[in-house]
């Protein structure tokens, strides 16, 4: 066996498209190598170009994805953000929205520093041992809820084939075109209209998937039934936060459908107190900005192992607090199911009696400030 390198990516580097289709025409000139790789790649621009037209033309986009960009997305709204991580094909460092200081309308930001001391209070109160940057950072974890999915706050790098950015960009402009108008798409619409005009000229007439009929997929087409064995699907509400926090897992499938009646997350430290009376309030008052913390309906769906997967990421003292709930009941929920089958039931078990930390062979090599005993019953 010989290993060549024969690309890669150059800092600072703009990889014109059309160099992006002459690469991906020497590509598809490997499916029928009739020589060595290197005359393929010192044949006649003509010759390539041909050979890439013919891949355009018959829906053979595939030798499109290996040509690579990376992207800087600056004030990119959250919205827009878990589009692009939805369609699983990308990799992205993105500023956490957790410990992030907003900056958002004055509307949100007078009810975003008002819940930043009242959560600093709570927390302090609840966990006297916690310093103050800590304290900080939870507080505004839990305040960003009342924050627009739509206010531009996140940086993120996004690391994207050439084919997939152009069916994202076909995608877009199907949503604007088509999608029916509603006080949600109106305000997509606007924020795709803008990623648009900010992309730098990549797009490719016919480098598009709408041969294929796909469409986003983060929003729900139908209602999925329930089931769990080998595989498993399931369907719950979840606060935008947390369905951005569950696209992490690229191996598992999530859509999501608006609710006809808006509700919110309540965060567990004030559950049950009257300050949940004075969150759910201040929250449903920012309805049409269309908080952070507004719950929709989410279908998950993967394999038995994948959400073993989860499991080791998501129920820790150190994940978020709602995503650590919902993985807990989705558990439940998969045992009760397959209490009858002992091979997946006895596959569960061992990831079922609490944190991660109590997992078969796991070292946690940065213990969370709650411990094991402590972590699954956390407030915050």
């Amino acid at each position: 066996m010989k290993i060549k390198v024969i690309a890669s990516t150059k800092v600072g580097y703009v990889l014109p498209k059309e160099e992006a289709v002459d690469f991906s025409g020497k590509s598809a000139g490997i499916c029928y190598l009739p020589d060595t790789v290197e005359t393929l790649f010192a044949e006649a621009p003509e010759k390539t170009q041909r050979r890439a037209n013919g891949n355009l033309e018959s829906g053979h986009h595939s030798v499109f994805g290996h040509a690579h960009y990376n992207l800087i997305l600056e004030g990119i709204p959250k919205i827009l953000a878990m589009i692009l991580n939805n369609e699983k094909i990308y990799n992205t460092s993105e500023k956490s929205a957790r410990y992030t200081k907003m900056e958002p309308s004055e509307k949100e930001k007078k009810l975003y520093e008002k819940w930043i001391e009242l959560y600093k209070k709570e927390i302090s109160k609840e966990y006297p041992r916690f310093d103050e940057k800590k304290v900080q950072k939870l507080a505004q974890e839990n305040a960003r809820y009342l924050i627009s999915v739509f206010t531009p706050a996140t940086i993120m790098e996004y690391t994207v084939s050439f084919e997939q950015l152009n069916f994202i960009v076909s995608w877009f402009e199907d949503y604007i075109d088509y999608e029916p108008e509603t006080e949600f798409s109106t305000k997509l619409k606007k924020a795709m209209k803008e990623f648009l005009e900010a992309l730098p000229d990549l797009k490719v007439e016919k480098l598009n998937p709408r041969i294929k009929g796909t469409k986003l997929s983060l929003f729900a087409k139908r209602d999925r039934a329930e089931e769990f064995g080998e595989n498993y699907s399931t369907t719950y509400l979840a606060s935008f936060a947390q369905l951005a926090q569950a696209q992490r897992h690229r191996t598992l499938a999530y859509e999501m459908t608006l609710l006809k009646k808006p509700e919110y997350y309540v965060p567990r430290i004030i559950r049950g107190t009257e300050l949940e009376k004075e969150w759910l309030k201040d929250i449903s008052s920012l309805e049409e900005y269309y908080p952070q913390g507004m719950l929709v309906k989410v279908n998950e769906r993967g394999t038995v192992e994948n959400f073993i997967l989860k499991c080791t990421e998501r129920l820790c003292g150190a994940a978020q607090l709602e995503i650590m709930e919902q993985t807990v009941i989705t558990m439940n929920k998969y045992l009760e199911s397959v209490k009858d089958n002992p091979v997946i039931e006895n596959e569960l078990l061992p990831y079922s009696k609490g944190a991660r930390c109590t997992f078969p062979g796991w070292k946690c090599k940065s213990p969370c400030i709650f411990g094991g005993k402590n972590a699954m019953n956390r407030k915050i």
